[in-house]
């Protein structure tokens, strides 16, 4: 199920790699290419804020129906519009708030669904749909663009953004879906002081919140390749290929580990290896093979901690939660936070002591995290233990 994800990946390799690229071919100059992106990424980060009207009058297929084909349509208007920014920057933002409503409606909608003990498989499938997309765009979409005709070109693009959402016609509604459509706003508003009054909630955000497994070095590590002497095409086919592909594993490790490891130990287990083999890229020479070993242990890590994270949330919604959607699309918003401010850091990290500088800046921080986290998560893993063995003996 969580594979129906793909549209939001495609459309984030639509926006951050392809139209870049096509901009860049139109001498555009790059800090405007990146005050554009920057702009199109806005609805990620406060997207949330409007999630609850995904939970009231229609059921959450319906919503991601809707959305998941507004998004591809906005791409389609994107493409056509490159040469006028103001229209292209308002496409562009309005496509990633239409698929960040999409995604916070799939997310709410099968977290109500998946069965007790399968979030994991659900949480590993849902990122890899998001990676998993946005590899195929940025491998696929500057192809379509480039080898079909400026009136074709883009409506590909839209029609390969809008078809896994044949997907989902194969995925049942919820007795709370049925719940949640005949919900008056009053009724959401009262819902929504309970939900931020939620321990389980509150202690999600707190976990998001840190960055013990945020790994944002990924972001900046594509810029970097000139000091470890790789090219640019070295780095351009490692970023399309190898990193989506170790992305894919790091997501796929995670179903068979948390079966065996409570997630919030293992989140801080990830954080805290994945640290460490920063650390160790300090130490290593700079050379195009290790270049290519941190591209993809970094991304096997970051994907890794993604799937938990997508594990912890949709074990937090439960059942006939008539707040799915708004619950998703709030703890997402967390996870986003500390990749958001830690970018910054390990920016100011690299310019005090270049590339060792930003490495150590983010494994410190994170290590820091854990250290904090730890105690935390072994209280609230015991604290669990006590509620299960006292609803046992009471059974």
């Amino acid at each position: 199920m969580g594979l129906a994800n793909l549209p939001f990946g495609l459309y984030g390799g639509a926006t951050l790699i392809t139209v870049p690229q096509l901009l860049a071919a139109r001498h555009m100059p790059e800090p405007k290419i990146a005050a554009i992106t920057a702009a199109a990424m806005i609805p990620t980060v406060c997207g949330f804020l409007i999630a609850p009207i995904l939970d009231v009058r229609f059921n959450r297929r319906s919503y991601a129906l809707v959305f998941g084909a507004l998004t591809a349509l906005t791409a389609w208007i994107a493409l056509v519009r490159l040469g006028s920014t103001g229209v292209l920057t308002a496409c562009l933002v309005t496509g990633f708030l239409f698929a960040n409503l999409f995604y916070n409606a799939l997310g709410g909608w099968l977290g109500d669904l998946v069965p007790s003990g399968e979030e994991g498989r659900l949480g590993a499938t849902f990122t890899i749909g998001n990676v998993a997309g946005f590899g195929i765009a940025a491998i696929l979409f500057i192809s379509l663009i480039r080898g079909l005709s400026p009136t074709w070109g883009p409506p590909a693009v839209a029609a390969t953004i809008a078809s896994p959402l044949l997907l989902l016609a194969i995925v049942p509604v919820s007795s709370a879906e049925r719940r949640s459509a005949r919900e008056s706003f009053g009724t959401l508003m009262r819902d929504l002081g309970q939900l931020l009054r939620s321990r389980t909630v509150l202690r999600a955000l707190l976990l998001f919140s840190l960055p013990a497994s945020s790994f944002a070095l990924t972001n900046i590590l594509g810029a970097v390749g000139a000091e470890f002497g790789a090219s640019e095409r070295f780095v351009a086919v490692l970023a399309g290929t190898g990193v989506t592909a170790a992305a894919i594993v790091g997501a796929l490790v995670v179903p068979a580990i948390v079966r065996r490891v409570p997630p919030l130990l293992l989140y801080l287990v990830i954080g805290s290896v994945g640290a460490l083999f920063t650390l160790l890229l300090i130490l290593l020479p700079r050379v195009p093979a290790v270049f290519a070993l941190a591209m993809v242990c970094e991304n096997v890590f970051q994907s890794a901690a993604f799937a938990v994270e997508a594990t912890i949330i949709f074990r937090t919604i439960g059942e006939d939660n008539p707040l799915a959607s708004t619950q998703f699309g709030l703890l997402q918003a967390a996870t986003a936070f500390p990749i958001t401010y830690m970018q910054a850091l390990d920016g100011q990290g690299y310019g005090v002591g270049g590339l060792s500088g930003g490495l150590l800046t983010d494994a410190a921080l994170s290590l820091v995290a854990c250290a904090v986290l730890l105690p935390l998560v072994l209280t609230w893993m015991r604290r669990e233990r006590r509620v299960r063995s006292a609803a046992q003996t009471t059974a």
